[in-house]
């Protein structure tokens, strides 16, 4: 015959289901809002206020660990937007973390960093002179923190003038392929007088037209087609302009997780005949290809467009771009010159993408609890070390 639970009982048992937990799981965190505070917006919202089904998920739990199954703990802190906090923190990937012992806890923007934690880890993608002191301090007083990533290498890649130099210098030693970026000039003002530069330059149109900087709205993420001199006129300076590569109409987004390499296929622009040159004039807004609707995986392509870059030299690559870089959260955007085997282009590098990005790469949860473990072990070995 069953005993009656306690009422306090009752409610353990609940949020242990709730939350997916178990007693063996072997780990003690306190939730994902131990501040006491939740961000919502912009704005920092104490706990307890709102929705009272969305604080019984966040409620604080502890388990007793059990002396042989100590699973290693990780605290990471996140400073993100709410944008990028409801597309990166997916109920799946929370479960997923939690069960192996990592907590994600939210940084309390209101408050100062050093007095918060202790965290093993920070995550931010905040933009601003002001955060960016923040996090620099932070490092300078808790050099035990992994900081991910260090502003001045993400501050680098949201200007598209110094995104990609000098990625033409890098030396692989895979010889399955070989890597290059386009030709390109910055406009920082009057584009219709630019024409002539662009020819001093050697540039050849078409071009693409990119923003200058990228500043997490959509209007930095706009692109053109500039198909003749006049067309320049027709576009907003700053901004970038760099030479059309046909590339078959295939582009592969490389993303990057610390070790982990994920490469995922998306429709891109035709290629340009001569005769198309010779017949189009002016500028052409881009369709977007980073969202799953532009998604090249399943189609019927021809094998010399489709076929993925050689794993070797992905992987000679990315080990090269993670120290010019000086990230590890980041993706590339590279493409194949058409009628080449393996002559490869990058257009592109986004510092730790939102939805439309990390959301569609397979796997996402996965790799991203993967690349937390291997913080937490190589922290462990770190310690036992010295």
């Amino acid at each position: 015959m069953f005993g009656t639970l306690a009422s306090g009982d009752i409610e353990t048992a609940r949020l242990r289901r709730n939350l997916g937990v178990t007693r063996n799981l072997g780990f003690s965190c306190g939730g994902f809002e131990d501040l006491g505070m939740r961000l919502e917006g912009d704005n920092m919202k104490p706990q307890g206020e709102g929705d009272e089904e969305e604080d019984e998920e966040t409620a604080s739990f502890e388990i007793q660990q059990h002396p042989f199954q100590q699973t290693q703990k990780l605290v990471v802190g996140y400073a993100l937007t709410s944008k990028k906090k409801k597309s990166f923190l997916q109920p799946k990937l929370e479960l997923m973390a939690r069960r192996k012992g990592i907590c994600f806890v939210a940084i309390d923007l209101n408050r100062p960093l050093s007095e918060q934690g202790p965290f093993d880890v920070v995550l931010h993608k905040l933009l601003g002179k002001e955060w960016q002191e923040v996090i620099e301090d932070y490092q300078q007083t808790h050099p035990e923190v992994t900081v991910l990533d260090p502003p001045s290498s993400i501050q680098r890649i949201y200007n598209r003038q110094s995104m990609l130099q000098g990625m033409a210098d890098l030396k692989l030693s895979d010889c399955s392929g070989s890597m290059f970026v386009p030709k390109q000039m910055v406009v920082l003002k009057d584009s219709a007088s630019s024409a002539d530069k662009v020819v001093e330059a050697g540039l050849k149109f078409p071009l693409v037209a990119k923003p200058l900087w990228i500043d997490g709205t959509a209007k930095s993420h706009q692109l053109f087609l500039a198909y003749d001199r006049r067309s320049l006129a027709e576009l907003d300076p700053p901004l970038v302009l760099q030479e059309f590569v046909n590339h078959g109409g295939v582009m592969f987004k490389v993303f990057v997780v610390g070790d982990i390499i994920k490469v995922v296929r998306r429709f891109s622009l035709p290629n340009i005949s001569n005769c198309d040159k010779a017949k189009v004039e002016g500028a052409f807004k881009f369709p977007r290809v980073s969202s799953s609707a532009a998604s090249a995986d399943n189609a019927d392509l021809d094998p010399s467009v489709a076929e993925l870059p050689p794993k070797s030299f992905l992987e000679a690559l990315v080990k090269e771009l993670r120290t010019l870089l000086g990230l590890r959260l980041f993706n590339i955007d590279m493409i194949r010159e058409h009628g080449s085997k393996n002559v490869f282009y990058v257009i592109d590098v986004n510092y730790f993408p939102g939805k439309f990005c990390y959301g569609k790469m397979p796997d996402y949860e996965q790799v991203f609890v993967d690349f937390f473990q291997n913080l937490a072990q190589a922290r462990h070995k770190k310690r036992h070390c010295k």
